[in-house]
């Protein structure tokens, strides 16, 4: 059983999610990633088919299309693939156009590929087209990653064509180009929920995480919610679909290794240290719209149904003065930090409680994979002051951690924390691949590769916390 997707001797990239509403389930697309040791036979490039029920099995073939990200729609009968294919010599990137009529063998039609106009969008960046129906103005849009010409190099943009007929497109001002980023807003996505309409992006620069934009009209403006990501720097690539019931998010959480960029450094400090890959496993997130109109991260049916047996694990005292309750325990911190320690944490889990704090804490959570001495592992640290989630590694627990990170934090998602009030927790863990979740509406993605076969841990510094109905799923 697999939580997160990974294909056999690759990694998944970008996600090209399609609902089938014939037959009723997933039949969408990604982009894989080949590892260096794939054996050769094995290796076909491009666009691969992936089917699912559960947003967490799936089964796979390729469809011979090799090329970029893009979006599948069915009109008439119908299916259309719109994708994009990149040029080196010299450099350039178009917008391609496929047939099909069951999702699997496409024919291309070479003479429909455009670029971009060279004078609202630069001839940089012309990818990942989002084709649907805009209802309102009746016509088809086509969204892409797009740079305009603009005045300085922070012109990134979702760009915009327009058309009637599939094959002949107009160009547009664009979408969104707020004259922020430094590079292309990748993947776009558009849907609508209630009276809100959602633009998304992926974008790599000054950040590096899927964004979103909502406004009451599909041309805007666009407001930036005050949380304007739905995870964390290992989720990327995004993008929706809608089954009729839920809409959901496609993701990667990357993997690590490779050094595709050529930044890790000449001494081996361990995997954990290694910059991220393009690509790794898929994960989906099932999204819900709060009462203001933005939207919350919660985990898909699949995921929470794939365990069934659940334990509750003993928690023991290391420091500090932790008492048993009849659901749980209650620690008391409030001049120092306070560790406990519980049982070896399974490769494969959904760890769930609830916990709530007293007084102002400097930190606290839950620890992963730690030994009696409670130093190096991996720390998911609440921290009310600075109104966020931190996930540390081992790496920074060395005495010489200034020199391993030239950044404070690894990874972070924003939170609004409330003393007194309980925040339920489900971390899904998968091998090195691991998801939070809090309260169905705060999503962070990791990874953990160093430490392995120990023990799960508890802590707070300079505060009181509680925790409740502590359990383990296998």
């Amino acid at each position: 059983m697999e939580l997160f997707y990974t294909p056999e001797y690759a990694k998944a990239g970008d996600v090209i999610p399609f609902y089938n509403e014939e037959t009723r389930r997933f039949e969408g697309y990604y982009l894989k990633n080949w590892n260096p040791d794939a054996p050769k036979d094995k290796v076909i490039r491009g666009w691969h088919r992936i089917v699912t029920t559960d947003n967490r099995n799936f089964a796979e073939e390729p469809v011979h299309i090799d090329g970029g990200t893009g979006s599948v729609i069915r009109v008439n009968g119908i299916y259309h693939m719109f994708y994009c294919t990149f040029d080196n010599a010299p450099a350039a990137q178009w917008a391609r156009h496929a047939v099909s009529r069951d999702l699997i063998r496409w024919t291309d039609i070479p003479e429909e590929k455009f670029g971009p106009d060279g004078e609202i969008y630069r001839t940089s960046d012309w990818r990942d087209p989002f084709v649907f129906w805009n209802e309102e103005e009746q016509a088809w849009w086509m969204l892409l990653a797009a740079r305009e010409n603009a005045a300085t190099e922070r012109n990134g943009c979702v760009a915009l064509c327009t058309s009637g007929d599939l094959v002949h497109w107009n160009y547009q001002k664009p979408l969104y180009s707020p004259h922020e980023k430094l590079s292309a807003y990748e993947c776009p996505d558009f849907f609508r929920m209630g009276d809100w309409y959602y633009l998304i992006y992926s974008n790599y620069t000054d950040g590096f995480q899927t964004y979103y934009r909502m406004s009451r009209s599909p041309r805007g403006p666009w407001i930036r919610p005050l949380k304007d990501t739905f995870d964390g720097r290992a989720f990327y690539a995004a993008k929706t679909m809608w089954d009729g019931r839920n809409r959901y998010l496609y993701g990667w959480n990357p993997t690590r290794g490779e050094d595709n960029w050529g930044f890790d450094p000449e001494k081996d400090y361990g995997k954990d240290y290694k910059t991220y890959n393009w690509g790794g496993s898929i994960v989906a997130h099932r999204l819900h719209q709060h009462e203001d109109g933005t939207l919350g991260t919660r985990p898909a049916e699949g995921l929470e149904s794939a365990f069934s047996e659940f334990i509750t694990p003993e928690i023991r005292t290391l420091t500090g003065d932790w008492r048993k309750t009849e659901d749980g325990v209650i620690c008391r911190s409030q001049g120092g930090y306070s560790a406990a320690l519980s049982q070896q944490l399974p490769d494969q889990c959904v760890i769930r409680a609830r916990v709530s704090y007293s007084g102002s804490p400097s930190g606290f959570g839950l620890a992963l994979h730690v030994d009696e001495r409670f130093d190096f592992g991996y720390y998911l640290i609440f921290q009310p002051e600075r109104r966020r989630i931190e996930f540390r590694s081992g790496l920074r627990m060395y005495e010489q951690g200034g020199q391993m990170f030239p950044y404070a934090v690894e990874l972070e998602r924003p939170i609004q924390l409330e003393a007194g009030r309980e925040y339920q927790l489900e971390l899904f863990i998968d091998g090195s691949a691991a998801v939070l979740y809090v309260d169905q509406d705060t999503a962070l993605s990791f990874r953990m590769y160093q430490y392995r076969g120990r023990h799960i841990g508890w802590f707070a510094a300079d505060g009181d916390i509680t925790v409740k109905d502590f359990s383990i799923g296998t």
